[in-house]
């Protein structure tokens, strides 16, 4: 089993919070992730897609009250939205009786229904984490190649070859069309979905242009806007925002669009091994996908991300601002001898980041000029993720 780097921040978690909500795509590790953390207390595991744990909550005040004394592990819970309503009565009973953490652990494949219920009925009363797919920091720096081609899914990256792999991933992305989607928004045709994802890879750190999307499959811009909306709140795709503060210069405001995972990007354009993709046209933007997803699945929460770019040519591919306010402009470059170009020194001039990095697939760090470091991708997750680490 990978060590994921969430553990202790999950297991602080539901040592002061009643209820933590652990989200991510399928196959993405909850559910091994959840059982490790509940290793050392007490607890009990129901999946929601069983119909023999449905059944046990068929009145679930009573079933879930017997078992106020242990951690309840609700998996798939978007299947069951009428459960939020009882834990909020459970939890606020047990809080009379002085039990104020560590009650429940809710599993979801989706962001949508999991918040939309619980804004209304837990807030106050339940944390939330994001488990991505497996990150640099969880494979070892040995496994990046493998990482970048295959992606973060566990059963994706131990495959025994690349064809078996991307025969997984391609099973993956039907499954998800076929059966998974259809339980969160209006019933969508899985070709039309499909053609719809496929051009998100293609578009690959691109500026997201719904209205050209719209066209190419036939569709009218309101509903393409929900498939991307769906696709971001299912946690497979990122609108990645542009940066919206006053520098007195004219910033781009479209967001940029992002498969999130760099093997179903490959999946999706049926690119195989590792030679296939590095004579494909889709090779930069992979590359810029897969740094930023590692980066920001390592960096601490309250960490948020943006990118910048001026109607002047100043851009950078990344920006990182700090709950404090420091801003670290990161670039990333698909080189062994990286250089900054003059975008990237004009947006420094804007933003005054506090670090300037370039981002490459090299080993060693090094001084760029202006105060510029290039730095493997390791290197940064390692940083990053120290600090994201639960303070003793």
């Amino acid at each position: 089993m990978f060590q994921r780097h969430l553990l202790p921040l999950l297991a602080e978690e539901l040592q002061h919070m009643p209820a933590v909500a652990l989200l991510g795509p399928r196959q993405s590790g909850k559910t091994t992730l959840a059982l490790e953390a509940a290793k050392a207390i007490p607890s009990i595991y129901l999946d929601l897609e069983s119909e023999r744990d449905r059944a046990k909550l068929a009145q679930p005040e009573l079933y879930l009250a017997d078992h106020l004394d242990k951690l309840v592990i609700l998996d798939e819970v978007h299947r069951a939205p009428h459960l939020f309503p009882v834990l909020r009565g459970l939890i606020d009973h047990a809080r009379r009786d002085g039990k104020r953490a560590g009650l429940y652990l809710l599993l979801g494949s989706a962001s949508l229904d999991l918040l939309q219920q619980s804004d209304e009925t837990l807030a106050g009363r339940i944390a939330y984490l994001e488990l991505s797919p497996l990150n640099l920091l969880e494979t070892g720096e040995e496994q990046m190649d493998a990482l970048w081609l295959r992606g973060g899914f566990p059963e994706s990256l131990s495959a025994p070859g690349d064809a078996r792999s991307l025969r997984w991933r391609q099973n993956f992305i039907r499954t998800y069309l076929e059966r998974d989607i259809p339980q969160f928004g209006p019933r969508i045709a899985a070709d039309t979905l499909r053609r719809f994802w496929t051009m998100l890879a293609h578009h690959q750190s691109g500026m997201l242009n719904v209205a050209q999307l719209a066209r190419n499959i036939g569709v009218d811009i309101k509903t393409a806007q929900s498939y991307i909306d769906l696709l971001c709140a299912l946690l497979l795709v990122r609108r990645l925002p542009p940066w919206h503060a006053n520098v007195g210069k004219r910033l781009v405001k479209t967001p940029k669009i992002y498969v999130r995972d760099s093997g179903l990007v490959h999946a999706l354009l049926d690119i195989e091994t590792k030679e296939t993709l590095l004579s494909h046209m889709v090779l930069g933007a992979s590359w810029e996908g897969f740094v930023i997803e590692n980066l920001l699945s390592c960096a601490p929460p309250g960490v948020q991300a943006w990118f910048y770019r001026t109607g002047g040519g100043a851009e950078v591919d990344l920006l990182l601002q700090w709950p404090g306010g420091d801003i670290w402009a990161i670039e990333i470059k698909r080189s062994l001898t990286p250089k900054v170009e003059r975008g990237f020194h004009a947006a420094c001039d804007d933003l005054l980041p506090v670090r300037k990095l370039v981002i490459y697939p090299g080993i060693e760090t090094f001084p760029l000029g202006h105060n510029i470091q290039a730095m493997p991708l390791m290197s940064l997750c390692q940083e990053l993720g120290l600090q994201s680490l639960p303070s003793q």
